[in-house]
């Protein structure tokens, strides 16, 4: 009887929707086999990288790259060292964003700290203990609830990358990349390229104005979205510290190379390493940068002692100071944390 119910037969039939598979890209994701093929291509874009790492290498005079780092003059170093303090300053202020997006209560001074710190160990670290670990371990000492850390760490994440694309959308007008391993392509390729992602930061900007404060509902979630002004703010501040990463390196390359192509080096570096996810992007920047700046009158050994250098500079002895004052944080909460249980066992007088 009620296999022939009325009722029957829209049920099996809205439960062999809800088996079925989705169509289209969605659907391809699903399938039981589609972790093990994009694991697959992972790893073999990883061993390839890291087999031409290793071919690269292996085809360095290391004698003469210490010699090149050793003639490498004091003034430039210090003009670039300079550059990169500015940077990390920059990059400290997409935090100060983030602040006047949520209201949260923190000093500016504060807020900038943290994120100059945390900025330190997401370069050589990776932004899981950097921007995430080491950011809400800083701002959650100091009673900020979780919620307003997460927004505050987006805004950063998101700052970062819209003045990436708007640059981005400027190289291809300003540089060329030279042909890599004999591959090149036409000039209007990587114009029509650049285009694409400058559009993806004037979007941003253009949907901030429509909305106009407004957050933007997506599948059930609530993305906020700063008014124009401060999408404007974060359009500049972005493109100015990738500018003055790009800065930094041509200083250290004492300008003979021309500055649209350090800053590319800078950029194709941070993608890479990204996409490989290798602590610091070590040898990934390198590689880059020798690909595209190495030529005849610039030897290979000259760009290396170069990008060592500014990996020193702009990676390291940040992440030795930023380690210091993050340690020096943590002494200071677990004494005032001690000295805060042991009051109710004082005496009263």
């Amino acid at each position: 009887m009620a296999a022939h119910s009325p009722h029957a037969r829209p049920a099996l039939a809205d439960g062999q929707r809800d088996a079925a598979p989705a169509r289209g890209w969605r659907g391809l994701t699903q399938r039981p086999w589609w972790p093990w093929v994009s694991r697959g291509f992972a790893v073999a874009f990883f061993l390839l990288v890291a087999g031409l790492l290793l071919r690269q290498a292996r085809t360095v005079q290391w004698p003469e790259v210490l010699q090149a780092l050793r003639a490498l003059p004091p003034g430039a170093l210090a003009v670039a060292g300079a550059l990169a303090l500015l940077s990390h300053c920059a990059y400290g202020t997409f935090d100060l964003i983030g602040r006047h997006c949520t209201g949260h209560r923190l000093c500016r001074g504060t807020t900038l700290g943290i994120a100059m710190t945390s900025y330190a160990f997401t370069l050589n670290l990776g932004s899981l203990i950097g921007g995430v670990g080491v950011r809400y371990r800083l701002y959650a000492r100091r009673k900020v609830d979780t919620g307003t850390i997460g927004q505050v760490v987006a805004t950063s994440v998101l700052t970062n990358w819209v003045g990436y694309l708007l640059l981005a959308a400027v190289l291809p007008w300003v540089w060329q990349p030279p042909p890599l391993a004999g591959w090149t392509t036409a000039l209007w390729h990587w114009q029509a390229g650049g285009a694409a992602l400058g559009a993806v930061a004037l979007a941003y900007l253009a949907l901030c104005a429509v909305r106009s404060g407004r957050a933007l509902t997506l599948r059930g979630h609530a993305f906020p979205l700063p008014r124009w002004p401060v999408a404007l703010w974060q359009l500049a501040l972005s493109a100015a510290n990738w500018m003055l990463m790009g800065a930094a390196l041509w200083t250290v390359l004492q300008g003979q190379v021309s500055y649209p192509a350090a800053l590319a080096t800078v950029q194709l570096g941070a993608v890479a390493g990204l996409v490989l996810r290798i602590p610091a992007g070590l040898g990934v920047l390198e590689a880059v940068g020798v690909a595209l700046l190495a030529t005849d009158a610039l030897g290979q050994d000259q760009v290396l002692a170069a990008l060592l250098a500014y990996r020193a500079l702009y990676y390291f002895v940040p992440l030795v100071l930023a380690a210091a004052a993050f340690g020096m944080a943590e002494l200071r909460w677990r004494d005032r944390a001690a000295h805060s249980q042991a009051l109710p066992a004082a005496p009263n007088g």
